[in-house]
Parts: C-alpha cells; structure tokens; sequence
C-alpha cells in the first residue's frame, strides 16, 4: 500500500520520535510513506486565527502537491490532520473559497485526494487483525489511558468521527497490542494546547486534571496521536508526577518487537524506561 505522507513541522523537530517510530510501524506494515514533495506548513496553530484566506491556502497547497501523485494523503499530527482536512471539507463545499484559493496559489485544485490520520489508516485501512498478526512482544501489564485530544475528533461534521466524545481508534489498538487499556472519560478533554506558551498557568491546571484522572482510573502512562498533547504532558505536568505519555507509534513498535525502539524513548523528557523495565517489556 502506497499512501502520500505529510510529516508537518513537530515531526520535524520536536516531535522527532514519532516521526522515526511512524515511517518504521509503517514499514513493517508495508506501507509505503511517499513524502509529500516541496510539502509545506499547513498553518497550525495560529494561522487560522489571523488570516482565513492563508489558512485555507496553506493546506490546499499541500492537497494540490498530493493530488498530482493521485494518493490519500497521511500525516501523523493531529493539528496537520485537522486542518488538511477542514481544508479539503471547505474546498469540496464551498466553490467561492474554492476559487479564491486557486487564485491565492496560482493554480487549479482540481479532484481533491482523501486524507486520513495515521492511526485512522491503521485501524480502519490496514486493520486490526493486520496488526495482530504482526505483534511479537504483547504489552502485558501496561495500564494506558487512551487520550486523543480536540483535534482527531472535532468537528465530527469534518473528520467524520462517528462518537466524538467516546472514540475507539485508540483504545481498540492498545488492545490488540495487548495493554490493558482503562476507561476514562477525559479523553477528548483539551491539555491547554498552546496556551502552553501564551497563558502557561491555564495549561498547567488543565494538565494536572488529567494526569491525575488518568492515575484515578488505574492507568500508569498516557498513550496519544498528537505532538503538541505529548509536549504539555512531558512539560506542563506538576513536578510531583512523572507519569510517561507514549506516542502510539512507539508503543506499536515496541509490540512488533522493533530494535530502535529504544533510540525513540531517550528521546522523552519523561522517561519512561523505568516502567517498561518494571513491566518486563525492555
């Protein structure tokens, strides 16, 4: 399976080990992750607030690029997926924005590809039962909660989540890899996004309640699809809880058994080495 791969900007930089730990699942998976030529940033987090007109261009443009490669578009982020996708669900609708694209651009958008999120393309394109086939080390023991963010659900009208408040994406892949996943019911609620940078004491109050509702429902780690969630989990936590928050990638990864799994974690600002050894899973 072919797909065209929008890495975006935190996987290119701050989010580095979901970058490595997305294009080896999907190695192993054998998908192949055609990146995007000449890709470019698709405006998350603030363009959307300042100007409408280059918010929609940006990500049309990567749209565009795909488009001529004639495959779905993946990308791993969940701030990437939302505004491709509320791009491709406004240029499909709306033929006044459409145009004023196109001239922004200079080009025509005819047929607009699909885009997916990666873990929608593995629990929905590649599924379940492929993945299963692929674990060799089970993660037995490892109590995760399943936090998934605004950003993969929201607006359902555009990403097509079916139960926004209660999606399963995440939690029915744990499963299969074999980690005993705790039901919670914050797992849609907002980290603070960037109000990390912008009004910190609002990030840290809304991190702290989630770090330890999770630990209310019996879970040790948090698991997520989002580069900027992993960062406010890693540095927007109370000094008192060191609670890791795994990308799913990396925990796919360590189920299949893949060998740079470790060069993944060092990469944390949380370690999260100590539990592993402590479950017997490194």
């Amino acid at each position: 399976m072919k797909v065209s791969f929008y890495p975006g900007c935190s996987l290119e930089s701050t989010a580095r080990e979901y970058s490595a730990s997305s294009r080896a699942v999907c190695e192993a998976l054998e998908v192949e992750l055609r990146e995007i030529k000449d890709w470019n940033c698709c405006g998350a987090t603030s363009v959307h607030s300042l100007n409408s007109a280059l918010a929609l261009a940006l990500p049309a443009r990567n749209l565009a690029l795909a488009r001529d490669e004639g495959r779905a578009v993946v990308t791993p982020c969940a701030a990437c997926y939302s505004r491709l996708r509320l791009a491709q669900h406004t240029l499909r609708r709306d033929k006044e924005k459409r145009r004023a694209a196109e001239e922004v651009l200079g080009l025509p958008l005819g047929r607009l590809v699909e885009v997916w999120s990666l873990l929608e393309l593995i629990t929905e394109q590649i599924g379940l039962d492929r993945v299963a086939g692929r674990v060799r080390q089970p993660l037995g023991g490892l109590k995760v909660a399943c936090y998934y963010g605004c950003l993969l659900v929201r607006p359902a009208k555009v990403t097509g989540m079916g139960r926004p408040e209660d999606p399963r994406w995440l939690d029915d892949l744990m499963s299969c890899l074999g980690a005993e996943v705790r039901p919670w019911s914050y797992k849609t609620d907002c980290c603070g996004a960037s109000h990390a940078i912008t009004n910190p004491d609002v990030a840290r109050g809304l991190v702290g309640r989630l770090l330890d509702m999770a630990g209310e429902a019996g879970a040790e780690t948090l698991v997520t699809a989002c580069p900027l969630c992993q960062t406010n989990f890693e540095t927007q936590r109370p000094r008192d809880n060191d609670r890791p928050t795994f990308y799913f990638t990396e925990l796919m990864g360590l189920a299949f058994g893949l060998p740079e799994t470790k060069n993944w974690l060092s990469k944390h600002l949380v370690d999260p080495v100590p539990l592993l050894v402590k479950l017997g899973l490194i």
